[in-house]
């Protein structure tokens, strides 16, 4: 196979992988938090100023010790800067277009904004608490849904003891705002 059609393949896989990160809704803000907003600033600090310096010297190694073809150590730390750099130029545009929203102002509401973190039930009575986060910055196991999920969409604005309608794959379901709170500034 030419060398030419192997680059492509590569290159098309890159595209990929980014259509597979969470997209904004068009015309969307890149709503986050001031911790996501820290947190992701870190990780792209951290790429730029250590990773990616280290690869970089471990492929110029590699590469100095002759044939790059069969060569593990240098064919790895390719692949690993290209996934390095994708990474940055993801992390590079959020950030850019990021709007740093803090929920600590809406402390001692009752109203569902961004950032609050939700109780509500359900028609059986079964509760779920979740919090309301930035797309780059939503953790399911934790607990955190993203702004723009079906039930970050169907509470916001709500009340506590409004009764909602979220629409789920299942059909739409009724459930109800129990308690809404958000952090204390500087909390």
């Amino acid at each position: 196979m030419s060398k030419a059609f192997t680059r492509e393949s590569e290159a098309a896989s890159d595209d990929d992988e980014d259509a597979a990160l969470p997209a904004l809704p068009a015309g969307a803000r890149n709503y986050m938090t001031p911790e996501g907003y820290r947190r992701l600033r870190a990780e792209l600090m951290h790429l730029l100023d250590v990773e990616r310096p280290r690869v970089v010297e471990v492929v110029s190694w590699a590469a100095s010790n002759g044939d790059r073809s069969e060569n593990g150590d240098y064919l790895y730390g390719k692949k690993r800067l290209r996934e390095i750099d994708r990474r940055i130029r993801f992390l590079t545009r959020r950030l850019d277009i990021a709007e740093v929203a803090d929920p600590s102002a809406h402390h001692g509401r009752d109203q569902v904004f961004f950032g609050a973190t939700v109780t509500y039930a359900d028609a059986r009575g079964d509760e779920r608490t979740i919090t309301i986060k930035g797309i780059d910055e939503a953790d399911s196991l934790r607990g955190e849904v993203s702004w723009v999920s079906p039930v970050a969409r169907a509470l916001l604005k709500a009340r506590v003891g409004d009764k909602v309608t979220l629409v789920t794959p299942a059909g739409a379901e009724r459930i109800e705002v129990v308690d809404v709170r958000y952090p204390a500034a500087g909390g």
